[in-house]
């Protein structure tokens, strides 16, 4: 309350009272009141200068005609801007080109931290190692089902992949199962196990584990040797992996592992790219207006697939 100096007695009220204690009736004081005219004004000029009134479709604009959006679009205009001429670079090269180059892998491997983030961090972690047994590949270990190398991440991401194993518990019996459970442990950990290897021949394990058990990349299957484990080394587990198979439609108890393809189209020019060099033949000459349709699924684009592969083969697992 402002000072009064004269006796308080003098001083109206206003008739409250509490506990003995009585309200005098003096003015605010000046500087307050004008901190309270001045802020009215700041709003009316807030209101004139910037959007501030919601209308039924729109609100109004302000004179000076400033919005969230526009200068977030502005901003990000400027960032475009910087990137267009590394982003045109890129787009020209391979996966393989930007790897040897070090100022396009650093900018690959910066601008594919968002991307990676918004796409493929949900599944494979934010540094690509999942959590364990989640069911999802480790990206920073050097074990790769469909390959490593820096093309076979790329035709990964585009296309997808959905490796199958057939569930096996209508083919075993119970202790045939226990052996192949135990025969899979064993060559994990490098333990010999010849009546586990004679009936994992003998019940056709082979044709997509191969021979030795290493797995055979273009089938997608897994190496049995290493102690590298998608699901889980546990014993248990392991049985229910061969009961139960992996992506088998006929066995509700299965497996679910898919990876969703990103796009269609990329995945067609990558494979026809291949044939092309296994052929020695010029990619000048491919005429894309006779291998694409035009209307493949694209969600992703061919220069973020690029980078996405060359970011994932940065992770330290590349082949």
């Amino acid at each position: 309350m402002a000072e009064n100096k004269n006796n308080p007695s003098q001083v109206g009220d206003t008739g409250h009272v509490w506990d003995g204690i009585r309200e005098l009736d003096n003015p605010c004081p000046r500087w307050w009141l004008n901190s309270l005219w001045l802020s009215g004004l700041i709003v009316i000029v807030y209101f004139i200068l910037y959007p501030s009134l919601p209308l039924i479709n729109d609100s109004t604009k302000g004179l000076l005609g400033w919005t969230q959006i526009k200068e977030f679009k502005e901003d990000l205009a400027k960032v475009e801007a910087i990137r267009a001429p590394f982003e045109t670079q890129l787009a020209a090269m391979s996966a393989e080109e930007i790897l040897a180059d070090q100022e396009m892998l650093n900018y690959a491997v910066g601008s594919s931290k968002v991307l990676y983030g918004d796409n493929c961090a949900a599944c494979h972690g934010t540094g690509g190692a999942p959590a364990e047994a989640a069911g999802y590949p480790n990206l920073t270990d050097d074990d790769w089902l469909f390959g490593g190398s820096v093309n076979e991440i790329q035709m990964s991401i585009a296309n997808g992949r959905a490796g199958t194993m057939m569930a096996h518990a209508n083919l075993l019996n119970e202790t045939e199962v226990d052996q192949l459970v135990q025969f899979v442990v064993d060559s994990s950990n490098g333990t010999a196990n010849e009546a586990g290897l004679a009936l994992f021949n003998a019940k056709g394990c082979f044709a997509c584990h191969g021979a030795d058990a290493k797995g055979i990349k273009a089938m997608g299957s897994a190496n049995l040797t290493d102690k590298i484990w998608r699901f889980s080394g546990d014993e248990e587990q392991i049985r229910h992996t061969i009961l139960h198979g992996v992506n088998d439609a006929s066995d509700p108890e299965t497996r679910i592992a898919v990876m969703p393809q990103w796009s269609e189209k990329v995945a067609i020019m990558l494979q026809v790219r291949a044939d092309a060099i296994a052929d020695e033949e010029d990619l000048n000459d491919i005429d894309w207006s006779d291998e694409l349709e035009g209307d493949e699924a694209e969600r992703l684009t061919e220069t973020e697939i690029k980078k996405l592969a060359v970011y994932v083969y940065q992770f330290g697992g590349g082949q």
